[in-house]
């Protein structure tokens, strides 16, 4: 491509990227966090005014407390905030002020640890949907809370219900509302995926043999059909809304079977990426079938799925360490723009800014930018490992370690 011609190039892709994005977010409070991911599902914040620009200390911290060992993030909805860990043998699901810390409520269960490799834990993110909150635990515990009380409303069980096959290291997809159903990564032969009813917990339909990944599944339009987008254990697969009637898959085979992080939907384009050497590819779905555009190594994403904003991917590459680099690639071609290393950990966005939880604790706010990485404020905000990826919501910023140390900081950029 000629220099000449790529601003004119740019200012039409972001035009149409903007586009998509607005045209699939669902009407939600932009201080609300109610799922992983964030309510584009592709860890972008719709919120305004972060403050990126903090001093070298840091943020002010609001509240700090300690939730249990695991993996799980925080969601927000409604002046409370809910996360999942485990303390002495037992799971629990917590709900806390979001202005003091103070806990509202808590509900725990008898669950081993069952560390392997890493600390251990809960690795699924609790849902909201209006007054009720869902979670689901390495072994397959789902629940259905009253998000106000905690109350349980109903309850089922990946392997006893369904017959679910537990991966290596346990079930990790969050469950995904769409309309009045639930969805979820179950792994069973004859009920791969599964639709619940979420008021209910009844079955409303069972897709499949595929052994579950540990990705969170994504609903979007694509090709005009509500399709469940499914990062399973060796496959990619398209599956209708309505009934769970396959639509189409694609092969995608990573060692130990660990496609980990959720993929990102672009109107009909789907960016898919994975440990263990896999690489990342972008996938088109046109006339029903799953067709390549690209292929390369150029982003490894080992557990945390990357953030895509205005035709740019960035995300932490390479099997989790903290010499792990954060790269930026272009979206349409798969060419890496920048690379830095010695991050790890996780990130969102937010406002145009990258907020970055490092594997070592370390927040730093940088540029969104294509051209390189532009740090704007670095400051040591927890310790030991990080893997959690950080949630915004109303102007405060949670993050967290896999040890279940929550600190809730204010980046309300006032």
């Amino acid at each position: 491509m000629h220099p000449v011609n790529r601003p004119l190039h740019l200012s039409r892709r972001s035009a149409f990227f903007a586009a998509v994005i607005i045209a699939s977010i669902s009407t939600v409070a932009c201080a609300d966090w109610l799922s992983y991911r964030g309510p584009t599902q592709n860890g972008v914040s719709l919120e305004k005014g972060v403050g990126t620009q903090f001093p070298a200390e840091g943020p002010k911290v609001l509240w700090k407390t300690n939730v249990g060992t695991g993996t799980s993030s925080v969601t927000v909805s409604a002046g409370r905030a809910y996360t999942m860990g485990n303390h002495r043998g037992k799971d629990s699901v917590v709900c806390f002020d979001t202005k003091s810390g103070r806990e509202l409520w808590k509900h725990e269960y008898p669950l081993a640890l069952d560390p392997r490799m890493f600390e251990g834990g809960t690795a699924a993110t609790p849902t909201i949907d209006g007054n009720r909150v869902y979670t689901v635990s390495h072994q397959g515990d789902l629940f259905c809370r009253d998000a106000a009380s905690g109350r349980k409303i109903w309850y089922k069980h990946y392997q006893k219900d369904f017959r679910g096959r537990r991966p290596q290291w346990g079930f990790a997809g969050s469950p995904t509302i769409e309309g009045n159903f639930v969805i979820l990564d179950v792994g069973a032969k004859g009920a791969s995926t599964v639709a619940l009813d979420k008021t209910t917990g009844n079955v409303v339909w069972k897709s499949g043999d595929d052994a579950a990944g540990y990705a969170t599944p994504v609903v979007a339009t694509i090709g005009g059909k509500r399709t469940v987008v499914m990062f399973k254990a060796s496959h990619l697969v398209g599956l209708d809304l309505k009934d769970g009637r396959e639509l189409w898959r694609t092969e995608w085979k990573t060692n130990y079977d660990v496609n980990a992080a959720t993929p990102i939907v672009v109107g009909d384009r789907i960016f898919i990426s994975s440990g263990y050497g896999a690489g990342c590819a972008l996938i088109e779905i046109s006339g029903g079938a799953a067709v390549q555009k690209w292929r390369n190594k150029n982003l490894k994403a080992h557990i945390n799925s990357p953030v895509f904003s205005n035709g740019f991917l960035y995300g932490i590459d390479d099997n989790a360490s903290p010499s792990a680099p954060l790269v930026c690639l272009d979206f349409a071609t798969g060419q890496e723009k920048w690379s830095e290393r010695g991050i790890g950990g996780a990130l969102i966005a937010a406002d145009g800014k990258l907020i970055i939880l490092s594997e070592r604790g370390e927040l730093i706010g940088a540029e969104e930018s294509p051209a390189g990485f532009h740090p704007l404020a670095r400051a040591q905000v927890l310790g030991k490992r990080c893997w959690v990826q950080p949630t915004f919501a109303a102007g405060q910023l949670y993050c967290r370690n896999n040890e279940g140390d929550l600190v809730c900081l204010d980046l309300a950029g006032k």
